[in-house]
């Protein structure tokens, strides 16, 4: 009895120091990232804040209710975004939402589909692989301003890309061929930042993975489909998704290839410069805030529609709960066979192509 007794005196003992660990190792955590918490706060936060108060305001000379002149800011409510979606700025804001909205599809999509093809040559063995690998990342090395400016060269009217069609293309006016021009400079640019993180992702996959779909009959576009595909899918939504987001708020290579006010090429982001430049800070705010929530939108969207693994790990914990300190070892000792089953699954993912 006695035994029995200290036992079941010491469990909760243990219990306790185990809790009091975990805290521990939580207030530790708290405490070294709280200089970057501070610092997402001051360079993130802040900002975000400050702006949607400015759009809340209007700058400039104007009346009161008693039709005394009034200077400097003052308080309009959401005047500012209704003067966005319906007064006499609704025109260009449709406009460079539209322009936005395009670029960001043709672009991305073309991206992804070149990108995904440099990496899966890259990943290939063969004399000068190092030559080509350092010839695809050359664009994106280029600052934007300088791709703009070369480019411009080419779609010159007396350029090259006029030499090759063979035909006088009005390549940086104001029209449908400025947008194609934008779209050819934007891909040739940033094509090889999705290959590069693709290629990443094909690195880590196990070369035995392959020879067994090789076994197992499956052909080249079915290996790459039920098994290089699914296992780059989080590197490749990353990529994706990072993309979007530079897209969205698209203005440099757009403004020195083409120009500033152009109907064609016009952005949500040149229209809250330009109303900036023009002093006009709470309609510039109003532009930033609806680019911002439509950002984030299109973030948020992607994230639970897709599944892009942003945090990685951590959302897995998070759903699975606290680890127990019974099954860490067991989980350590699990990583060798996890690997065989990796390799069993890829076996019958193949075999179950091959039958297709």
């Amino acid at each position: 009895m006695s035994t029995v007794s200290e036992s079941t005196a010491v469990r909760p003992l243990r219990k306790r120091r185990g809790t009091g660990g975990a805290r521990g190792e939580r207030r530790m955590a708290a405490l070294l990232l709280s200089p970057t918490l501070l610092v997402l706060a001051l360079v993130v936060g802040y900002p975000v804040l400050a702006g949607l108060r400015e759009s809340l305001y209007a700058r400039g000379n104007g009346l009161d209710a008693d039709g005394f002149v009034v200077q400097g800011d003052r308080f309009v409510g959401l005047d500012n975004y209704k003067a966005v979606f319906q007064g006499d700025r609704a025109d260009a804001f449709w406009n460079a939402f539209g322009n936005t909205t395009f670029f960001t599809v043709t672009t991305v999509t073309l991206e992804t589909v070149i990108g995904v093809g440099m990496a899966l040559i890259m990943q290939q063995a063969f004399r000068g692989r190092a030559l080509v690998r350092a010839s695809i990342l050359v664009p994106w090395a280029i600052p934007t301003a300088i791709s703009g400016l070369l480019w411009r060269w080419i779609f010159q009217a007396d350029g090259a890309a006029n030499a090759v069609l063979g035909h006088q293309v009005l390549w940086t006016a104001d029209g449908f061929a400025a947008k194609v021009a934008v779209v050819i400079a934007e891909v040739w640019k940033t094509s090889p930042f999705i290959g590069l993180l693709v290629l990443a992702g094909l690195q880590m996959i196990p070369r035995e993975v392959h020879e067994a779909a090789k076994v197992d009959g499956a052909s080249a576009l079915q290996r790459f489909a039920y098994v290089t595909l699914p296992l780059i899918k989080p590197a490749l939504l990353v990529a994706v998704l990072f993309r979007m987001l530079d897209v969205l708020r698209m203005f440099d290579l757009p403004a020195v290839l083409v120009g500033v006010n152009q109907r064609s090429v016009e952005t949500l982001t040149m229209l809250a410069w330009f109303e900036a430049t023009n002093l006009r800070y709470g309609s510039a705010a109003a532009y930033a805030t609806i680019l911002f929530a439509y950002i984030a939108l299109i973030a948020y969207l992607f994230v639970r529609l897709l599944g892009a693994d942003i945090i990685g790990e951590a959302r897995r914990t998070r759903k699975g709960g606290a680890r127990r300190p019974g099954k860490t070892d067991a989980r350590r000792s699990g990583k060798g066979d996890a690997r065989g089953a990796r390799r069993t699954g890829a076996r019958g993912l193949t075999g179950k192509a091959a039958g297709r």
